[in-house]
């Protein structure tokens, strides 16, 4: 899995919004939003003005769960139906080994150029590349729900947020 923070915008937008709650100058805001960031409820919906584009290449497995997340997403993805038949497939392909006979069989499946068979037998182990756009305040909410979850990919999709992220730390205060 691998996950790229593309762009970050709106932070000062952001603040110059949460000064208008204050009627204070915009100097000021930068404290006051760290206090509010942790503060859920509505408190911190100036979150919600900073928009975060990724560019995430994960499991097929990964994103059937990242999609339960469509409010304040945009997603645009690599469409199956355009690219599995490009080329041949390759244990790079997969998040993990995968058995030689299966790849094989994908294999002959695209050889054959048969999509729809090859929709229905690809493994959930497939890595499909997605940009997503979306705010702080989502990523606040999907680090508060899958904190500490089973798949090892939302402990690097974190990682990966909290240290490339301008403000990541936001995302885990409480």
């Amino acid at each position: 899995m691998q996950t790229i923070i593309l762009r970050e915008a709106g932070y000062s937008e952001a603040l110059l919004g949460l000064s208008l709650s204050y009627n204070a100058p915009i100097e000021k805001m930068p404290a006051v939003a760290e206090s509010l960031a942790a503060k859920d409820d509505g408190h911190n919906k100036f979150l919600e003005s900073i928009v975060v584009w990724l560019d995430i290449t994960a499991p097929r497995y990964w994103w059937a769960q990242f999609d339960t997340y469509r409010v304040g997403v945009t997603k645009q993805s690599e469409s199956t139906m355009h690219t599995a038949l490009k080329r041949p497939l390759t244990q790079n392909d997969f998040a993990g080994w995968l058995h030689a006979e299966t790849l094989e069989r994908i294999n002959q499946l695209i050889a054959a150029r048969d999509l729809v068979q090859l929709k229905r037998e690809l493994p959930e182990a497939f890595l499909q590349r997605r940009v997503v756009c979306t705010n702080y305040k989502v990523l606040r909410h999907i680090a508060c729900q899958r904190r500490g979850h089973k798949l090892t990919e939302w402990a690097q999709f974190f990682a990966t947020l909290e240290v490339q992220l301008e403000h990541g730390g936001w995302l885990w205060l409480s």
